[in-house]
């Protein structure tokens, strides 16, 4: 008996041995992230200037996060996962980046446990994973704190097929639920899952082998008519949301024979990438009208010829159609014949569909090795060198993100021409107090995009922390030219306006910004400022309800509402106001003072000295002026 169970005891602890090697390498080119800080693109949209993912886990956020459009996405999931991580790690970055970082390890060692439940192979569902956890494309996915979705929505990819592949083994209706409700669970991390389904039916044709003597094909879409339901109602919401944000460009900068042209070329260039990854960068700008339609044509004839060949061979070599094939089906969303945002391609974008490709290498390479004497040794020493190398290449790109500058730098020093670089360099400069940096970078990205509203917008910022208001406002002037719908700007311009006391003019820009985007909590809140202003104390608490309406834990405007109900002299009111806004930040001075104000007003001096003692420990100059009070 103690025979028989010693093969599958060895297998258990080789199969434990990879696991524990392929986390330990992936940690090994990733673990110096947990020094790394946020970066000014996406991440502050997405957790550290979010007020939502700022106010915690509350019934209000958790609803938000279900009705919530920001970022030209819907995703609650991804957004519940931020929400986590700021009441866990708060501001600090490491937390969050570590919490991408375990979501790939995971990930790594779930694509090595299906792939091997599907094939039964050992090693090369172990290559797989491997080239899945080291590949430098996949920097972008996991370094990023914003790309959270990438690697949540891949971990209920990956579970979906588990979950697929036991469901064929044992078809049971409990199974098929669980199968729906992960793949739900994928759509609410990021909709590029839509392409699952289509997936499942090339793992039915290679390596579950259910199509043609087991099952027909129309029996194996029948089964999957509850996930394209679930794709086509995905795929509407994403249509719709991306319009209505306007992450859509599909008329204003990039015409039909460009978005024709560059699908073409981005599926080759994302190859020559996989082969030699270098050069890689957070944002490729797009050629745009520059776009070469002869390398597009020639893009297109290799995808003609390897698509033919890969059906040709298929029949004997039925991984290629399943390789293939996923890599060309999951890269659709994203491809950019809808074109959302200004890049050409992105890394993060090959995260899923790389692997379509590392099968086919990890199949292929075994059959072209086979006629090789040693060829366990040349196979062996062959990964092991590519591997290697593209450990050390991952863990120099890796080092890129550390923070703005170190990301920023590097895109300008990979490509030509990058606005995007520029700007965020720029800003990255501005909030280190470098202002005249700063306007130089935004002048370059302007150079190089001369109707770029961002870099005009930025340049407004900029010119107002220098007091140059005049100059201010003409950037941001021009920011709404090139960009009419520009909410942020007209919001900006309402700010410059009210410090010159140009209060008609202020309260017009608001209106303006609140008119493009309704839910514009902060229009709301500079419009309630300047009402307050006035003396149309009426007015400015109108305008803070609708702020606090739009987002419940702003904690600015219910300092601020709470303001406006003292000048009404309705101190109850304003007490209420004030323990909001201290509730929802403890460490809010102001709020403090202002509720510590509101309790002398009534005559409560012990509300008042409880205050102050929170005070002095916030800001003291506070703490001593409402003792002041106190003691009149």
């Amino acid at each position: 008996m103690k025979m028989k169970s010693m093969p599958q005891q060895t297998k258990k602890s080789l199969v434990l041995s990879i696991c524990f090697a392929l986390a330990a390498s992936t940690l090994l080119v990733f673990w110096q992230v947990r020094n790394f800080d946020f970066v000014n693109y996406d991440d502050d949209v997405y957790v550290y200037e979010n007020p939502h993912i700022l106010t915690g886990l509350t019934a209000d956020t958790i609803f938000w996060t279900f009705k919530s459009t920001d970022a030209a996405n819907w995703h609650p999931l991804t957004w519940l996962s931020h929400i986590l991580d700021w009441r866990l790690y708060g501001k600090n970055p490491a937390g969050h980046h570590i919490t991408n970082l375990i979501f790939h390890i995971i990930n790594v060692l779930l694509l090595f446990i299906v792939l091997r439940k599907m094939t039964n192979t050992l090693w090369r569902s172990a290559f797989v994973a491997a080239l899945f956890a080291l590949h430098p494309l996949h920097v972008e996915s996991v370094a990023w704190v914003a790309e959270r979705k990438d690697v949540l929505s891949t971990f209920f990819l990956l579970l979906t097929i588990w979950s697929y592949v036991h469901y064929v083994s044992r078809p049971k209706v409990v199974s098929y639920l669980l199968l729906i409700v992960f793949f739900a669970l994928g759509l609410m991390s990021k909709p590029m899952l839509v392409t699952l389904p289509f997936v499942l039916l090339l793992l039915d044709y290679w390596p579950l082998n259910r199509l043609g003597s087991k099952r027909s094909l129309s029996y194996l879409l029948i089964e999957k008519i509850p996930l394209f339901a679930m794709t086509a109602a995905a795929s509407v919401v994403t249509f719709i949301v991306q319009k209505k944000e306007g992450a859509m460009h599909i008329t204003e900068n990039f015409d039909f024979p460009f978005r024709l042209a560059n699908p073409f070329i981005s599926y080759v260039q994302y190859i020559v990438k996989m082969i030699w990854p270098v050069r890689l960068t957070i944002f490729y700008p797009s050629p745009g009208q520059n776009v070469s339609f002869f390398y597009a044509a020639m893009s297109a004839g290799f995808l003609l010829i390897a698509t033919i060949l890969v059906i040709r061979f298929s029949k004997n070599h039925r991984y290629l159609f399943t390789g293939w094939f996923w890599y060309l089906g999951t890269l659709v969303p994203v491809i950019g014949i809808v074109q959302v945002g200004d890049q050409a391609m992105a890394d993060r974008y090959t995260y899923i569909t790389l692997t379509g490709l590392f099968i086919i290498i990890a199949w292929g390479l075994p059959e072209l090795f086979s006629k090789l004497p040693q060829r366990k040794i040349a196979l062996g020493l062959s990964m092991a060198i590519v591997l290697a190398t593209l450990a050390i290449i991952a863990h120099r790109q890796v080092s890129c993100w550390k923070n703005s500058f170190t990301l920023f730098s590097h895109a300008n020093q990979v490509t030509q021409n990058n606005y995007l670089a520029h700007n965020n360099l720029g800003i990255a400069y501005s909030s280190l107090g470098r202002q005249q940096e700063a306007i130089d970078e935004f002048g370059l990205a302007i150079k190089i995009r001369p109707n770029y509203a961002m870099a005009f917008y930025n340049l407004g910022i900029v010119y107002e922390k220098l007091d140059r208001p005049n100059e201010a406002i003409a950037a941001d002037k021009q920011a709404i030219i090139f960009k009419l719908d520009y909410a942020e700007a007209h919001y900006n311009l309402g700010l410059f306006y009210d410090k010159l006391n140009r209060s008609g003019e202020a309260i017009e820009a608001y209106n303006q910004a609140i008119k493009i985007k309704p839910n514009y909590a902060k229009a709301y809140l500079g419009l309630g400022v300047v009402y307050i202003k006035l003396g149309r104390g009426a007015d400015a608490i109108d305008a803070f309800r609708q702020a606090i309406r739009i987002e419940p834990g702003y904690a600015e405007a219910h300092n601020n509402l709470g303001i406006a109900f003292g000048r009404l002299g309705r101190w109850p009111q304003a007490i209420d106001a004030c323990k909001q806004a201290v509730r929802f930040r403890p460490d809010d001075a102001e709020a403090h003072y202002n509720l510590g104000d509101a309790y002398l007003a009534i005559g409560d001096k012990n509300s008042a000295l409880a205050e102050y003692n929170i005070l002095k420990s916030l800001k003291s100059e506070f703490a001593d002026n409402l003792l002041k009070e106190i003691n009149k």
